[in-house]
C-alpha cells in the first residue's frame, strides 16, 4: 500500500492542498487573482451614471476591494452591461464581487463568454453562458466569490457581465468591487510565433548548408 500511496503524494499532501484552498476562500492565492490580465482600457461599461467607473471597480487592488470609492452605480435604470477583455485566454473558475449591503445591490447576473458586441437588448434576449446569483449581503459581509462552471470557462477571452436586476427593484445597482480567479493560459499570438519559429529553423539549417557547399569557405581544406 505504500507504493501506492507514494503514487497518491500521499495523504498528507492532499491534505495540505485541501487547506491551501480554504485559505483562498478569503484571501485568494495572488497568482491565482486575474487582475493583471484584465485590459482595463478596454472595459466598457453601459448605462453607468460616472464615466470609467466600471473599469475603475476593476482596478481596485484586493487590499482596496471593500474601500466605499471608487463605486460603480446604473444610471437610467438598475441595470449594467460590462465588457471585460483579458490579455490573453483564460480558464475562469470563480466571480468574486463585494457590494456594499444596501438595497441596491445586484443580484441577476448573466455572464457571456467571448461576446464584444452585445447591447442592453442582445444581452436580454441571447442565452448566456452561464447564470449567476448574487446572495444578499449584509452588514459585515466581504467579497462573495460566486464559482463557475470551469468547463464553460476554458477559452476566455472577454467576459460580458449583464446585470439584470437587483434585491430590492431599485432604480439603482451599485457594485464596490469585481474580480475573476482563473488561470492564466497565454497571449494568443505566443503559440503562433513559436511555431512560425520552429518551422523556420530548418530551413535556415538548410540555407546554411546550400552556401557553404557553393562557396566552400567553410571547408577550405577539402
Amino acid at each position: 500500500m505504500s507504493g501506492h500511496h507514494h503514487h497518491d503524494h500521499g495523504p498528507g499532501g492532499h491534505c495540505h492542498d485541501e487547506d491551501h484552498d480554504h485559505s483562498n476562500d478569503t484571501t485568494p492565492a495572488l497568482q491565482s487573482l486575474l487582475y493583471s490580465q484584465i485590459q482595463f482600457d478596454n472595459v466598457t461599461t453601459l448605462n453607468e451614471s460616472v464615466s470609467r467607473s466600471g473599469a475603475a471597480i476593476l482596478q481596485k487592488t484586493w487590499a482596496e476591494r471593500l474601500n466605499d470609492h471608487p463605486e460603480l452605480e446604473s444610471d437610467a435604470d438598475e441595470q449594467l452591461l460590462m465588457y471585460i477583455p483579458f490579455t490573453g485566454q483564460v480558464k475562469l473558475h470563480a466571480l468574486l464581487i463585494y457590494t456594499a449591503p444596501t438595497p441596491s445591490a445586484p443580484k441577476t447576473v448573466k455572464l457571456f463568454k467571448n461576446r464584444d458586441d452585445l447591447d442592453f437588448s442582445t444581452a436580454s434576449d441571447l442565452k448566456p453562458t452561464q447564470i449567476v446569483e448574487i446572495p444578499e449581503p449584509i452588514p459585515g459581509t466581504d467579497i462573495f466569490e460566486v464559482p463557475l462552471n470551469r468547463a464553460l470557462w476554458n477559452t476566455t477571452t472577454s467576459i460580458t457581465l449583464f446585470f439584470e436586476d437587483n434585491w430590492n427593484d431599485e432604480d439603482t445597482t451599485k457594485v464596490g468591487y469585481i474580480g475573476f480567479k482563473g488561470q492564466f493560459l497565454a497571449l494568443n499570438r505566443e503559440p503562433v510565433s513559436v511555431m512560425y519559429e520552429a518551422a523556420a529553423n530548418p530551413s535556415d539549417h538548410v540555407a546554411i548548408q546550400g552556401v557553404s557547399g557553393i562557396g566552400g569557405r567553410v571547408m577550405p581544406g577539402q
